[in-house]
């Protein structure tokens, strides 16, 4: 959600600014301009004392501007605190019978996921990272690294029949919902004689 919403502000923010350069540009150019475009020179400015002046005496102007900066500032805010969130689970809540539980690193659980996808056939590395919005349900984002000569499902199956059920069943967890990205090493084209 947060890469939507980091792209759309993006987005607008470029969208803006290419149309104010656009306007400036025309502008000081000196083109030919239709008669609704805010310049009309190339010495014109972007708000005349007029303009500045208009709403200043009204009682409802100042109440208004600083209610717009005021909800302009928490977005701003929210939006930086969301930057600053920690996409990585940094612990998870193991059962361990007595009722009070126990806390597994997350980067632990990590190196052991990973270290046993890499110890799979065909595999020539992998990362995981554990994600979730509580340390009592987390989810997995695997990426592996192939080996040119294997099958994709054949090491998806095994992932999943292997490094993740140990992870889900060592960690006492009743599902570990995983997303796994595949990617083939690079090779070279062998040569036949």
């Amino acid at each position: 959600m947060l890469r939507v919403i980091n792209r759309v502000l993006l987005g607008l923010a470029g969208l803006v600014l290419l149309c104010a350069g656009g306007a400036v540009l025309v502008a000081g150019a000196g083109l030919s301009l239709p008669s609704w475009w805010p310049y009309s020179g190339r010495y014109d400015v972007l708000l005349s004392d007029a303009d500045r002046m208009r709403w200043r005496d009204e009682g409802w102007w100042w109440p208004v501007v600083i209610a717009v900066l005021a909800v302009l500032v928490l977005l701003a805010l929210w939006w930086l605190l969301a930057q600053l969130r920690r996409a990585r689970l940094a612990e998870v809540l193991v059962d361990s019978g007595d009722g009070e539980g126990a806390l597994l690193r997350g980067r632990a659980l990590e190196g052991v996921m990973a270290g046993e996808a890499e110890s799979l056939e065909g595999v020539s590395g992998a990362s995981v990272m554990l994600t979730g919005r509580s340390r009592t349900t987390p989810e997995a984002r695997v990426l592996l690294q192939l080996e040119p000569h294997v099958a994709p499902d054949e090491a998806l199956s095994r992932l999943m029949d292997e490094a993740v059920t140990h992870a889900k069943e060592s960690a006492g967890l009743e599902s570990l919902p995983t997303e796994a990205r595949l990617r083939v090493s690079r090779h070279r084209a062998r040569r036949v004689t």
